[in-house]
């Protein structure tokens, strides 16, 4: 006698293949391409990471590195309209591992100049008892002997250098290119089988986990710039700079091989996942379940209606939709508004680091420490807090504007005071400074003084040293120092005496190697604490925003709205902000590195200049954040009022219901 086993419902048996295929589950979903996301920018991040010390590097201005470090959007901007055309007809998951196979590509062409290039070789005059005291005053050398300007400015050198920018610039490209489907896909691909009430909760849990990425580049950049550039071609012993030294060049190159790694293992889920996946159940009545479907069609018919649509026909239809997008008020205000902070964000994440540097007399590492462990990490609680404030108390479109204008209010607040908390530039003799003993002269590149007139000093002579008088000279020359002192068990000088140019106490005196730094470590703890607020408040604004847009335009277009979105903060924001940034600093520098004559990495800067147009250019940023965010919120409320509905919808897709009709009426007109 056989039993009738009972019958399995449908979705019964739907739950249960999700529960046995993870990759039919969107938290699945959602932790891969957190992952993802996290890999491919801790491969940006951490160019940003070494951004001074390739400049040190290869001989970089601000503007170009800047330039190179925006140049990844360029091939992304160039590719991105066709994310609209492209994202409800073809394989999204699919398309996503394929960009971040081509991510990865990029970040192993990074790496190659160190390869092709020969071994760093910096000033030679280091610790002059290792390079027969060439950097001493020594007024029985000749001259002509010490005058090796030109030397190295050879057609090879130029070549190499050429070619150093072209693969540093290639590699930027493929990167962005390789980008282009990742975020505008994913977000997509999550919204649309996410149930609604936890939508926003994923991307922002998505956008927190992403930002953890940049701050791990740091991190990274910290820990692999202690370790000398030639670390795999010069044994320690034969290595006599150290990390604190204004010259020393971390091996920058040994970061991008681990993230591109990285972005490699974390493509493969993707040719795993379905081109259409289960909508996450709606957890409610019937009637909440019932409605949820009765979307999920509309959208769905919605999107076979684009898909029909052949390339030229989108092309035609495509500045409608543009134009239908623009004119929203709202949307096109939220967008603003994200290039101001976007624009911000590029200039800060590239130059912060350098900033720090100079302003409080920091190593590389330890300026990329600070930024990954404390400012990027408030930025990722900022982001939490605005995701998880948006799921408790289920905003309108009217409370997320106000968010947003509450959080930029209160981040101008605590920005205002970065402008006057800084640091004095250095005294520098013959540049900044000039002494009882010390005439400058015109000439650019000549420090000459009537104390060390005839130490035949080299012209580029870059080893800076800090006199008992507490003022810096370039090199022991231009201190007139003669003898040097040093410790040969440990490799390193001590201290250098005889210097005809310093004179403490009447007598004269002495200097050690290096700078003298700025002096106003003590400020440093302040200045990070304001920062990280200020980040963590700007933060709060990332998701509201983000659905302010999605809820703001007509479902069909949304990933149509994300792609113009990303479209406009690369061309306006990403592309140019690392390189006004970049072009603001340069006019702060005082005293250029020369390399055939021509300005390459710059050596002093004026730290107050430097601090007030780079915390200059963040306050106006904001300042523009926060005005945007405040006509949304009024434009909100308007709108609120023109409805005449005294009670307020409860949730946001409740209040798209009523600009149904607005929207539909928008189309007829275009």
């Amino acid at each position: 006698m056989t039993t009738k086993l009972p019958e399995i419902s449908s979705e019964a048996r739907l739950r249960r293949i999700i529960c046995k295929n993870p990759f039919l589950s969107i938290k699945f979903f959602v932790f891969c391409h957190g992952f993802l996301q996290l890999s491919q920018l801790l491969l940006s991040g951490y160019l940003k990471s070494s951004i001074s010390t390739i400049e040190k590097r290869f001989g970089l201005s601000s503007q170009t590195s800047g330039l190179l470090a925006s140049f990844n959007e360029v091939g992304n901007t160039l590719l991105i309209v066709f994310v609209s055309y492209f994202g409800s007809r073809v394989h999204r998951p699919r398309f996503i591992g394929c960009g971040a196979i081509l991510v990865s590509i990029a970040g192993f062409l990074m790496s190659i100049p160190h390869f092709i290039t020969g071994p760093y070789e910096y000033d030679q005059s280091i610790a002059s008892v290792f390079s027969n005291s060439t950097d001493l005053c020594q007024p029985e050398m000749l001259a002509s002997a010490r005058n090796l300007s030109d030397a190295d400015c050879t057609a090879h050198a130029a070549k190499e250098n050429r070619e150093v920018l072209l693969i540093l610039f290639i590699g930027q490209a493929l990167l962005g290119i390789g980008g282009v489907p990742i975020q505008p896909f994913g977000i997509s691909y999550i919204d649309d089988y996410s149930s609604e009430r936890n939508s926003p909760l994923y991307l922002g849990i998505l956008f927190a986990v992403t930002v953890i990425g940049p701050g791990v580049a740091f991190m990274l950049g910290s820990a692999i710039l202690r370790y000398y550039v030639d670390i795999n071609r010069v044994p320690p012993e034969q290595i006599h700079l150290t990390n604190k030294d204004p010259r020393w060049v971390g091996a920058w190159w040994l970061g991008f091989l681990v993230a591109a790694t990285l972005v490699v293992l974390s493509a493969i889920p993707y040719f795993f996942f379905p081109r259409e996946m289960p909508k996450e159940a709606v957890k409610g009545s019937e009637k909440e379940v019932k409605k949820s479907k009765d979307l999920l069609n509309q959208l769905k018919s919605k999107s076979e209606l684009m898909q029909s649509l052949s390339l030229t026909e989108f092309i035609k239809i495509f500045p409608l939709v543009l134009l239908r997008n623009l004119r929203h008020p709202v949307y096109l205000l939220v967008v603003l508004a994200q290039v101001n902070l976007c624009a911000m964000v590029a200039g800060l994440a590239t130059f912060m680091g350098k900033f720090l540097e100079r302003q409080f007399t920091l190593t590389a590492s330890f300026a990329n420490m600070i930024i990954g462990s404390v400012n990027i990490p408030g930025a990722m609680v900022g982001i939490v807090v605005g995701g998880a404030i948006m799921k408790k108390f289920q905003m309108t479109l009217k409370q997320c504007g106000g968010m947003c204008v509450i959080g930029m209010l209160f981040c101008v607040v605590f920005a205002l005071p970065l402008l006057f908390l800084g640091c004095p530039t250095q005294k520098v003799a013959g540049l900044n400074y000039k002494g009882r003993y010390h005439t400058h002269y015109s000439d650019v590149g000549q420090y000459s003084f009537e104390c060390n007139s005839k130490c035949n000093c080299l012209d580029k002579s870059y080893n800076p040293i800090c006199g008992s008088d507490g003022v810096e000279y370039i090199s022991p020359c231009i201190g007139g120092c003669e003898v040097v002192n040093s410790d040969v068990v440990e490799n390193k000088v001590l201290n250098y005496t005889n210097c005809r140019c310093i004179f403490a106490n009447g007598t004269e005196g002495s200097a050690s190697p290096g700078t003298c730094g700025t002096n106003c470590f003590h400020l440093l703890f302040p200045f990070v604490i304001l920062s990280c607020l200020a980040g963590i408040l700007a933060s709060t604004s990332h998701t509201p925003s983000f659905m302010l847009i999605l809820r703001s335009v007509q479902p069909e277009d949304k990933s149509f709205a994300i792609g113009i979105q990303f479209l406009l903060l690369r061309v306006f924001a990403w592309m140019p902000g690392p390189v006004l940034y970049g072009s603001a600093i340069d006019t702060t520098c005082i005293l250029w590195e020369k390399k055939c004559k021509k300005n390459a990495a710059c050596r002093y800067y004026d730290n107050d200049l430097f601090r007030q147009r780079f915390l200059g250019l963040q306050f106006f940023f904001e300042v523009g954040a926060f005005l945007c965010f405040v006509a949304v919120f009024i434009i909100l409320r308007r709108q609120e009022r023109e409805t005449g509905n005294t009670t307020e919808p409860k949730t946001i897709p409740e209040k798209e219901k009523l600009a149904e009709k607005s929207r539909k009426d928008l189309d007829s007109k275009v």
